[in-house]
């Protein structure tokens, strides 16, 4: 079993640094927001991987914030991400479509 822990670890390990590279390196913030996620699933990896080699489950509600937090985190910056530039109230959001203006229109004048 200890030699079957060691290459999990040391395969996470390769993981977790590769994935922040991702985080660190960028170019854009879809690939940090990525990079984020595969370095939270494998923390959560490596915690499961210690409950496994150790034989408990205390550390099953570290699991679960850690993916909350990954999930949030990750809606959050899609909202962003998608949000087009200009549209940053609920007010537009009320208005229909076909009455707004649009883009193009604006620049012909």
């Amino acid at each position: 079993m200890s030699t079957l822990v060691i290459v999990a670890s040391s395969i996470l390990a390769i993981a977790a640094v590769v994935a922040l590279w991702r985080v660190i390196r960028g170019p854009s913030i879809v690939d940090r927001v990525i990079g984020s996620d595969v370095l939270l699933t494998t923390l959560i990896l490596v915690v499961g991987t210690e409950m496994v080699a150790t034989g408990h489950t205390r550390t099953i509600p570290l699991m679960v914030v850690l993916a909350a937090t990954a999930l949030l985190g990750t809606v959050a910056v899609a909202r962003f991400v998608t949000r087009p530039e200009g549209t940053a109230t609920n007010a537009d959001a009320s208005t229909p479509a076909s009455s707004r203006p649009d883009e193009t229109e604006k620049g012909m004048d």
